[in-house]
């Protein structure tokens, strides 16, 4: 006989058929296609990701700015689908914001939805934090603007970035690239890097069209430093602020997939 009482939406105990967990996840384009695949490779059993979007044109200030109604409205729609905390996607969209922005940002949606609300940037910066990480080397698929707004972004958390090793790439481009020839991209760029600052402490490899997962256990392995992806931060960071009565009898995420989901 299955207990009702576990039988519930967010926030409920954990249970073979519910998620006990919704993680909602604001992205920057129209659909969800390796969002959602990614997660669901590493997230834990049972955490459900609730993706809404916005439609940005490009890695630019002023498509950002373009946005920021929709970006309101999708904190509403998933306000309303009793989420247990909401992330913007897109790291792009907090470095072109700048970080003063961006955490304000994140005020006005906490006040707005009453909920915890993150961003993958952030995540990033808490996942370093909760590592000791203060150096790191960045692999990246944007151009020199992107990665220089990424860099300063990092610097005013106090995260010191020694190498980025980056492939240039429009918005465009980046959702039409090809999931096998991005996985051996980034082992071509997560080396590149690792090898020229060997003193980096992790390897940032942001972008949330980036399959890169499979790229993260190789790397790893080879350098024995995390590596952090957009998917793996959020996730991470939901989990370490997932109450623990919540999280008490639910599934572990797979060391398979790295550092950074181990140390959630």
């Amino acid at each position: 006989m299955v207990d009702s009482n576990k039988v519930q939406g967010s926030g409920s105990m954990a249970s073979p058929i519910a998620p006990w967990y919704q993680l909602g996840y604001i992205i920057p384009h129209r659909y969800t296609d390796l969002d959602g695949y990614q997660f669901y490779r590493v997230a834990p059993e049972g955490m459900m990701l609730v993706t809404t979007g916005l439609d940005l044109a490009e890695y630019t200030l002023e498509s950002v700015e373009s946005q920021m109604p929709t970006f309101y409205s999708a904190l509403d729609l998933l306000a309303k689908k009793q989420v247990d905390l909401i992330s913007l996607s897109g790291v792009p969209v907090a470095a072109a914001l700048g970080r003063k922005r961006m955490l304000a940002l994140l005020e006005d949606a906490r006040a707005r939805t009453g909920l915890p609300c993150d961003t993958d940037a952030e995540a990033h910066i808490a996942t370093l934090k909760h590592l000791g990480v203060t150096k790191i080397a960045i692999a990246s698929r944007w151009s020199d603007a992107v990665n220089t707004g990424l860099i300063a972004y990092l610097a005013d958390a106090g995260i010191e970035v020694l190498v980025c090793k980056s492939r240039g790439r429009s918005l465009s481009q980046n959702k039409s690239a090809s999931a096998l020839a991005d996985h051996e991209l980034a082992l071509t760029l997560g080396r590149e890097a690792l090898k020229e600052a060997p003193e980096a402490q992790a390897l940032l490899m942001p972008g949330g069209l980036w399959f890169a997962i499979h790229a993260v256990p190789i790397l790893e392995a080879e350098f024995g430093k995390p590596v952090l992806l957009n998917i793996l931060s959020t996730t991470c960071s939901a989990l370490r602020s997932c109450p623990e009565a919540q999280k008490a009898n639910a599934p572990k995420p797979d060391p398979h997939w790295g550092m950074v989901l181990a140390s959630a």
